[in-house]
């Protein structure tokens, strides 16, 4: 509008200049057009102004707010009483728990409270007038910071998520949206069965107690948290706000916020993860016990998986965890079970050792051939399969006579045959338990009982401690 303004003008001034081009008359009435067009062209841009407030405006908050009157580096009431900052915060969500680096990481919306009479301006409808994060830089806002803060940061999309409300009487409300990643003290010796109490901390970096005080404008209810947060590993179970002090050696004392909230952890995924397979794993190490002691290769393999899962459990736990230096919950868990396993293995192999010393002694005196020949005990060590040579089908009974007369000649002598050795081989099964059960180690006998009976009073003591 301006440029066009000043593009009339030049031409008014150009064919008043030019001499002899053209008439007077003519230039007396492009003169007038020109005075007319100008007019006109100053009151539309008046009528625009007028119309479009939002402009004018701009142009006028920092007139309105007295922005250039005054000091905004120093704080309301400088050199008076401290200026008190009320704190509200409503919680969006927790993001994240880090075991392993000891931190949580939280978004909400930080809103603070302040009186500063320097901004007060004059109303008749007595509103206030909201801006954005650019009068921000402008203006004195309270200096607040986050103890033991890793990272933060404030939302920027689409705009920096920051507002600013001014009522006329100087009252002041700052809010802003950000995210929070801080320290959280944990205490792990009774994970995965435990329950961490973390907290935020707000501050005034600069301004001690002197200067300004922080508390909490609702008292309780200053902190507002959303219905549906959850985490996959915890519930949460309580929010509180509380207020206390700091004092720093070189600067003095600080009001302090604090955002408390405690988390108890899921236990149903690691019954399923941790404790369930340990378990299993013990009450499998136990059937090396009802194995045949003579079963070398049997027992020692059971032992040894066992032994190895134990370790792997016990490895995919640590690999999750900080290395604290401390015993966890899980730990006294997963470490006795994996002495009850260990302990079926130096079983067999005390068992083992007893039976070989025994039978060496009682080949000496021939009291072995009553028992066993050489050949069943050779044969039950290398496979654990029980032999007895009088049970051993004779291979030439599966095979017919070709001669029908040999047949009906010899169906008396196959009957009776037939017979027999189905009785010796009915026989056999429950000699072969018989001799089986009766040559048990009586270590093995006692271990079937003990180890369950003392396993499941560890469970009940371990549960009834931690639970």
């Amino acid at each position: 509008m301006i440029l066009t303004f000043q593009l009339v003008f030049l031409t008014c001034i150009w064919i008043t200049l030019t001499p002899d081009v053209f008439a007077a008359s003519e230039i007396k009435k492009s003169y007038q057009h020109c005075s007319t067009s100008m007019k006109r062209a100053g009151k539309h841009e008046t009528r625009m102004r007028k119309n479009d407030s939002t402009k004018a405006w701009l142009l006028k908050y920092e007139q309105l707010l007295h922005i250039q009157d005054h000091d905004f580096a120093m704080r309301p009431g400088f050199g008076g009483s401290p200026v008190p900052v009320g704190i509200d915060v409503q919680i969006e969500s927790i993001d994240s728990i880090s075991e392993v680096n000891m931190d949580f990481t939280m978004t909400f919306y930080l809103r603070h409270y302040w009186k500063d009479e320097r901004l007060s301006f004059p109303s008749t409808t007595n509103k206030s007038m909201t801006f954005d994060h650019k009068l921000i830089k402008k203006i004195w806002v309270p200096d607040i910071f986050f103890v033991h803060s890793k990272r933060s940061f404030i939302h920027d999309t689409t705009v920096e998520n920051i507002m600013l409300r001014v009522d006329p009487d100087g009252n002041v409300l700052f809010s802003l949206r950000i995210t929070v990643s801080a320290m959280c003290f944990m205490d792990f010796s009774r994970f995965p069965l435990d329950t961490q109490n973390c907290s935020l901390e707000l501050e005034s970096y600069a301004y001690t107690e002197e200067d300004l005080m922080l508390y909490w404008k609702h008292g309780n209810k200053s902190l507002n948290t959303d219905e549906h947060i959850t985490l996959s590993q915890f519930f949460v179970e309580e929010f509180s706000a509380s207020s206390g002090f700091a004092f720093y050696s070189s600067t003095g004392w600080y009001n302090r916020l604090f955002i408390n909230f405690v988390l108890r952890r899921h236990i149903f995924f690691f019954m399923l993860q941790t404790y369930f397979p340990a378990m299993l794993m013990v009450m499998l190490s136990w059937g090396s016990f009802w194995i045949d002691r003579r079963a070398v290769p049997a027992r020692v393999s059971l032992g040894i998986t066992t032994v190895l899962t134990m370790s792997t459990i016990i490895s995919g736990m640590s690999a999750s965890m900080p290395q604290v230096s401390y015993i966890k919950a899980v730990d006294v868990y997963l470490w006795v079970s994996s002495l009850f396993v260990f302990l079926s293995v130096i079983e067999y192999a005390a068992v083992n050792y007893l039976t070989t010393v025994e039978e060496q002694r009682q080949f000496k005196t021939g009291k072995l051939s009553g028992m066993y020949n050489i050949d069943t005990v050779q044969a039950m060590a290398f496979d654990g399969c029980y032999r007895d040579s009088k049970t051993e089908m004779d291979p030439t009974s599966f095979f017919l006579p070709l001669e029908e007369d040999s047949m009906r000649g010899r169906s008396t002598g196959s009957r009776s045959t037939d017979s027999s050795q189905i009785k010796r081989r009915q026989s056999s099964g429950g000699h072969v338990g018989r001799i089986i059960l009766e040559n048990n180690h009586v270590i093995d006998t006692y271990s079937r009982i003990l180890f369950p009976i003392v396993y499941i009073i560890f469970n009940l003591f371990y549960w009834g401690v931690y639970v």
